[in-house]
């Protein structure tokens, strides 16, 4: 076997071995304690679209002034986040103190290979069976047959066309 075979076939595997690959990404998402509950909504629907792309979440609490005394809010709120998300991930690491800030990272039910296989399935377009317009209007409608006395309004008889 020659060398520049022996390069090449290496080359080959080594772009196989690259396409089945995917890089775990993690997004960072920040909140604070005192949040507004449509806040909160919008960036738990921003790790909702994270998960769902097969991504890791890192969720962090960040401190403030008096804040800092009371890391039961923060505790708190990553774990209603982590029930609200359970569906499409987990907990991978428990909410801790950092300094300032508390932590917790939430990984995703589904790798990122078979969530790419998934929403590529649900992008294409759906086989249905739409009638034509032109099929409708090809066939002629059907007119009920005239009467021969149809009653007016005041329920005298009217003779019909003749």
């Amino acid at each position: 076997m020659d060398y520049g075979k022996f390069k090449y076939e290496s080359a080959v595997k080594a772009r196989e071995s690259r396409k089945n690959q995917t890089q775990t990404v993690v997004k960072e998402i920040k909140l604070r304690p005192k949040i507004d509950p449509h806040d909160y909504g919008t960036k738990k629907g921003h790790v909702e679209r994270f998960l769902k792309a097969g991504d890791k979440v890192k969720v962090t609490i960040m401190f403030r002034g008096r804040e800092q005394s009371r890391p039961e809010l923060g505790f708190r709120l990553l774990q209603r986040l982590a029930g609200d998300v359970e569906e499409l991930g987990f907990v991978e690491s428990q909410p801790k103190q950092d300094g300032r800030n508390m932590i917790m990272v939430i990984g995703p039910h589904r790798k990122k290979s078979e969530a790419k296989a998934h929403s590529a399935h649900a992008a294409q377009p759906h086989s249905r069976s739409v009638p034509s317009p032109r099929v409708a209007a090809a066939a002629p409608p059907e007119a009920p047959e005239p009467a021969e006395n149809q009653p007016d309004a005041d329920g005298a008889a009217v003779p019909g066309p003749a």
